[in-house]
């Protein structure tokens, strides 16, 4: 089980965009995650007329270190660490480590 998910609303902890919110929308398994509205860079594009791609500079989202973000808390409105433990009836569920609460009640 991983500790940031796809959907999850997460908070960059360092770097240029600290202290930004977004979205993760794809979690790649060297580490990195990519979160919408976060680490946007100006890309140069060369064009291709035959797949219809237009050239010039676009913005574009670039990965970002899972260690450079934290979970949004919605308590204590801050990132928060996880935790990984089993429930009494076995589920396996994430946790929030400062007010021991579980992120998500669905298990794997």
């Amino acid at each position: 089980m991983q500790k940031i998910k796809k959907g999850d609303e997460v908070i960059v902890r360092t770097g240029k965009d600290k202290g930004k919110r977004g979205k993760v929308s794809k979690v790649f398994n060297h580490g990195k995650v990519l979160v919408e509205g976060i680490n946007r860079v100006k890309k140069h594009q060369k064009g291709n007329p035959n797949s219809g791609v237009e050239g010039g500079i676009i913005d574009k989202d670039m990965p970002i270190a899972i260690s450079n973000i934290g979970l949004y808390n919605p308590e204590t409105k801050k990132a928060d660490r996880v935790g990984i433990k089993f429930l009494d009836d076995g589920k396996k569920v994430r946790y929030f480590k400062s007010t021991n609460n579980v992120v998500d009640a669905e298990g794997e």
